[in-house]
């Protein structure tokens, strides 16, 4: 499972928007078809288990893990 720092690089190496900095990292992307996707980062230094990571893939990133691993 990815970290938390690799989902940061992904965002930063994907073209997303760092628009809030908290005790998290909020970052946004505009998508060609007006949609804008929305992820929060931890700080934290470890793991993304499981299930959560898998609803960040689909849900807020919308992408494949093959893609991440590519980008990241």
């Amino acid at each position: 499972m990815p970290t938390w720092k690799e989902l940061r690089r992904y965002c930063e190496r994907d073209g997303w928007e760092l628009y809030k900095e908290t005790d998290h990292y909020f970052y946004r992307k505009l998508l060609a078809d007006g949609r804008i996707l929305r992820t929060k980062v931890s700080r934290g230094p470890g793991e993304i288990h499981g299930n959560l990571w898998r609803e960040i893939l689909r849900r807020q990133l919308e992408t494949t893990q093959e893609h991440f691993n590519e980008v990241v």
